[in-house]
């Protein structure tokens, strides 16, 4: 069952805000909270938890360190003579935009700083408050290349309920996916993670495919399940609990390893790609800001 404690926020300093990132697409990550409230029964992130022995199970998203200067340290970070203006991933380990950022306003804070930087990045999220941010996102994507994701993974009320125990209603996320897209900001969907015998259906994931397009989503991707050591425990936990007559199939898709093979993944990115080129969801580049040209260094005329 989800935890009932009261949350706790701890403000805490940090001293580095770039994280190296070695084997992904982006080379640093960026997160100005540690720990989540959305509590997801799926979350990759307690595997971390439990390797760094911090707590994975119901008591994860109890806690959380808001980095109150992380905007500060990250300018310094940013000026930098070696800063290369590599592309950096903001949520990769903790939702951005979780209610505490309502308050705290620091991925906020540190957009303006990737801004001023030129710097490139990418945000994923499942929170509708980053449509209080168009504005500074805009002037971002006018600088450097800038894109969103938000993580649907279904529509399915009941599947909702029971695995995002404390996020915003996904059609929540599709009105802020249109309005990034109405505001010329690359905003795509993550499908992410899709369950198998649960959320996988045909027209459960047609119905997603479908809302992206209508939304005006540049973009959807899907990944399955991962069931790390961590969050195994606390997923087979809740499975037990809600869909107690799949755990056997769950026990056995998953017995060797933490991800599934070609054979289980590969039928439903086919379908998500089918439904993508089916409703027309494809990639907008002409449709989004474009960052402006650096300025030219002109050589002196001799």
């Amino acid at each position: 069952m989800m935890s009932t404690m009261p949350v706790e926020y701890r403000e805490e300093p940090c001293r580095s805000a770039l994280n190296r990132v070695k084997g992904m697409r982006f080379g640093w990550s960026l997160n100005p909270y540690m720990g989540c409230v959305h509590r997801c029964t799926f979350c990759y992130v307690r595997a971390f938890e439990l390797r760094a022995e911090r707590p994975f199970d119901d008591r994860y998203g109890v806690s959380i360190r808001v980095k109150v200067n992380i905007a500060e340290v990250l300018r310094r970070e940013l000026g930098r003579a070696s800063w290369k203006r590599e592309p950096v991933a903001i949520g990769a380990a903790t939702d951005p935009y979780q209610p505490a950022e309502g308050r705290y306003r620091l991925t906020r804070a540190c957009i303006q700083a990737l801004a001023q930087a030129s710097s490139p990045f990418s945000i994923i999220t499942r929170g509708p408050l980053i449509v209080r941010d168009i504005d500074v996102l805009t002037e971002a994507a006018r600088r450097a290349d800038v894109s969103v994701t938000f993580s649907i993974p279904t529509l399915d009320e009941d599947v909702w309920r029971k695995t995002e125990p404390s996020t915003a209603h996904p059609r929540q996320r599709l009105k802020a996916v249109q309005a990034l897209t109405d505001a010329g900001i690359r905003a795509g969907v993550g499908m992410a993670p899709v369950l198998p015998g649960i959320s996988d259906r045909p027209e459960q994931i047609a119905a997603v495919v479908r809302a992206a397009r209508e939304a005006g989503a540049c973009g959807i991707w899907t990944n399955l399940l991962f069931l790390r050591p961590g969050t195994r425990e606390h997923f087979m936990a809740n499975l037990q609990r809600d869909w107690p007559e799949l755990v056997p199939e769950y026990e056995e898709l998953y017995r060797r390893n933490a991800y599934l093979g070609a054979a289980e993944a590969k039928p439903v990115k086919q379908l998500v790609s089918g439904f993508a080129k089916e409703f027309g969801v494809r990639d907008r580049r002409l449709n989004r800001l474009r960052p402006e040209p650096e300025p030219e260094q002109l050589g002196l005329a001799v």
